[in-house]
């Protein structure tokens, strides 16, 4: 497996305004520096404002253009609507935008588990070789807006796209909590396991430690690094790696650990054997 740099790619982070509370600079170029700041090489970055978008085509050409002046760094993340007219051109669009992933918001179209417009997308994913974005949550239940009315990504409608058949996306779920890693990984075959990855921001740490029970239970090299700028701290996932017991620290925290560039060349490896079969 390819081994991600001293300094890892984020895998979730996001541009742009959010309708329920202000955030502080949403920028692009606020997003460089602070992941220079925090030891992140590199970040995949969405468009907070078209996750609220009936139609995610604009927001993702703003996505695009916001992030021309920094594409050394910032990778664009685009929204993949597949119940909308012209889905497939967005998907052909970030494929040629070189975007790792695409983002996909079942709570707030209204997807219950196995929606077959998810399926479609995770197949079609697959083959162009990019990864499934899954975010579960912006905003924890007691501080949310009562306008918010989408709940949290569940467990079913995560296990219901990873039980596809090999032709569908490698999976990275977003915003996850231990529970909900463990009812997702648990309720897999090994093989559909290693298509699934998480990020860790919203695991919580000591006192409770599920962070250190997820990195003895599935390994680290299922959890993924993120930063969740700028709705979260983003100095949160390297602080849960830092308060890891002794015995599970290795000589070099990060290597240990996935990140962007270890899901993307695995979600390309994939497309590569399928295409191989056809």
């Amino acid at each position: 497996m390819t081994e991600p740099s001293a300094r890892p790619v984020d895998t979730c982070a996001w541009i742009g305004g959010y309708p329920f509370r202000d955030l502080p600079h949403p920028e692009p170029a606020v997003l460089v520096r602070v992941l220079e700041r925090e030891g992140f090489a590199g970040a995949w970055v969405g468009s907070l404002p078209g996750v609220f978008h009936r139609d995610p085509a604009a927001s993702n050409a703003s996505l695009y253009a916001g992030l021309a002046p920094h594409r050394d760094l910032l990778h664009p993340v685009p929204i993949v609507r597949p119940d909308w007219p012209g889905w497939e051109r967005q998907l052909q669009r970030a494929v040629d935008e070189g975007a790792p992933a695409v983002r996909a918001y079942p709570m707030q179209w209204g997807y219950a588990p196995g929606h077959a417009a998810l399926n479609t997308l995770a197949r079609a994913a697959g083959e162009a070789g990019v990864v499934l974005q899954l975010p579960v949550r912006f905003e924890d239940l007691r501080q949310r807006h009562h306008l918010d009315t989408a709940g949290d990504l569940s467990a079913a409608h995560i296990r219901a796209v990873a039980r596809l058949s090999e032709s569908a996306a490698c999976l990275l779920v977003s915003g996850a909590s231990r529970e909900l890693v463990e009812e997702v990984h648990w309720g897999l075959t090994p093989e559909e396991q290693q298509r699934v990855w998480y990020d860790w921001h919203w695991i919580w740490g000591p006192p409770e430690d599920h962070f250190a029970h997820l990195v003895r239970s599935i390994g680290p090299e299922r959890l993924a690094w993120s930063s969740w700028w700028p709705l979260r701290l983003t100095q949160q996932a390297q602080a849960l790696v830092d308060m890891l017991p002794e015995e599970l620290t290795p000589t070099s925290h990060r290597s240990s650990f996935a990140d962007g560039a270890v899901i993307m060349s695995a979600a390309h490896r994939a497309a590569g054997r399928k295409n191989a079969s056809t």
